[in-house]
């Protein structure tokens, strides 16, 4: 150490190589055969080589990261694949299976698909040359075009694909179609479609893979040498990589996936049950129900069901937007799949940017709520649900019933009052951003 000079007298000097010891000391590439047993967090961007061209498997961390790689080595084992790559979210992962397409080659999707998924076809994909079409995958006979992309169940309305004979008939159909299944309801936990045929599946692994609502991510599990080959090199073409923090969250969160998704059914039975003998409730949409028209088709394919739950309350949108309104245990949120309970409004909320006509075809009306129910105790879930329908009714019971009483001063004709009756203009009729 030495003194230096400077306004005010000396300073003390700068201590020599302190920049380079800063980048370098106890950083050596060399010192990492680890033996620990989580994988670390490894967030260098760069990886040092034995000489020009020649590595221990890492270069730079877009192309590959020792944090990434054992996340994908870990969901692929549990989808039963030889091979995952995975995307900063499942939008990504969207995109990056819709590149290994050329212009003009066609896909059929699910119509009751996510919103931002209809979104992307719709005003980006088409418009780069894609020729997409929607399709009721319920009925496989619809298939007829290069890449046939399915979510089952589907978003929001539950509807369950038969993985098997689909797959099968676009097989024979052409060899050169590819299957894609989106498994974010079910998680590799409840169901495998490369196991039923599929060619590719694909997660917002932002759900219940990783399962606490702190990551955004997509996954996609392939056995083809092939394709994963071509998602491997558009990996790292298109950059849409996740974080070495949220690989390590994500790897995390698959170790209590298979406790959380029993869980997860348990709780969201009872809640179906409950809301399926309720006089407040018009309809329940969830597979694991009898009353699903593919509940047999579930049993078959599945191990079990999610947390996903969709149904009609009586009314109209002013009911549903009271009930959700008055929730206390539920979040109101979009995004679905974590430990905690959320609830949202398909029409207004995740499905918005799906054009007001097809969301009457599909069936998401005003009256439609979708929950995601969490892991907390059944009877409160239940208890919050119960006491948010009573106030969706009893809100509207109470103006109508002024409404009435002023009827009645005026002497006019008493009329029954109905609860459920509203003259605000149906959300169908307006146009939503």
């Amino acid at each position: 150490m030495a003194s230096g000079s400077g306004s005010g007298g000396e300073w003390l000097s700068g201590f020599s190589s302190f920049a380079t010891d800063a980048i370098h000391v106890g950083q050596e590439p060399e010192q990492w055969n680890s033996m620990a047993v989580v994988p670390p967090i490894s967030l260098s961007t760069t990886f040092k080589q034995y000489g020009p061209g020649k590595h221990a498997g890492f270069e730079y961390s877009r192309s590959g990261n020792p944090t990434r790689n054992c996340l994908e080595k870990a969901v692929a084992s549990l989808d039963g694949a030889k091979h995952c790559v995975a995307l900063a979210s499942g939008l990504a992962a969207t995109v990056t299976v819709t590149h290994m397409l050329k212009s003009g080659d066609g896909i059929v999707c699910m119509n009751d698909v996510y919103g931002g998924t209809n979104r992307y076809f719709q005003r980006i994909a088409k418009e780069i040359g894609y020729d997409i079409s929607f399709a009721d995958c319920t009925k496989p006979e619809v298939l007829k075009a290069g890449v046939w992309s399915e979510r089952t169940p589907s978003n929001p309305t539950m509807k369950v694909v038969d993985i098997q004979a689909c797959s099968d008939l676009a097989h024979e159909q052409n060899k050169d179609i590819i299957v894609v299944v989106d498994n974010t309801f079910m998680s590799a936990y409840f169901q495998r479609p490369l196991a039923l045929g599929a060619d590719i599946c694909m997660y917002s692994a932002t759900k219940y893979m990783n399962g606490h609502s702190d990551v955004v991510m997509g996954l996609i599990s392939v056995n083809r040498e092939d394709l994963y080959e071509r998602l491997k090199f558009l990996q790292n073409a298109l950059g849409a990589v996740p974080s070495p923090f949220d690989c390590y969250m994500c790897n995390r969160g698959l170790k209590t996936l298979h406790l959380r998704m029993k869980q997860h059914f348990k709780n969201a039975m009872a809640v179906a049950e409950f809301l399926e003998r309720d006089p407040r409730v018009d309809k329940v949409i969830f597979p694991g129900l009898p009353s699903h028209p593919q509940h047999e088709l579930m049993k078959k394919q599945c191990t079990g069901c999610p947390g996903m739950i969709t149904f009609y309350i009586k009314g109209k949108l002013e009911h549903a937007t009271a009930f959700l309104n008055n929730l206390k245990l539920f979040a109101l949120a979009e995004s679905l799949g974590g430990y905690e309970s959320l609830a949202e409004h398909p029409a207004i909320m995740t499905h918005a940017s799906v054009p007001e006509n097809e969301r009457v075809v599909l069936g998401i009306s005003d009256t439609l709520i979708r929950l995601s129910v969490g892991l907390e105790d059944e009877e409160d879930i239940i208890a919050d649900l119960d006491q948010a329908l009573g106030a969706a009714v009893s809100v509207f019971a109470h103006t109508h019933t002024q409404t009435h009483t002023l009827l009645q001063a005026h002497k006019h004709p008493q009329k029954p009052i109905d609860y459920y009756a509203s003259t605000q203009t149906p959300l169908s009729n307006r146009s939503v951003p």
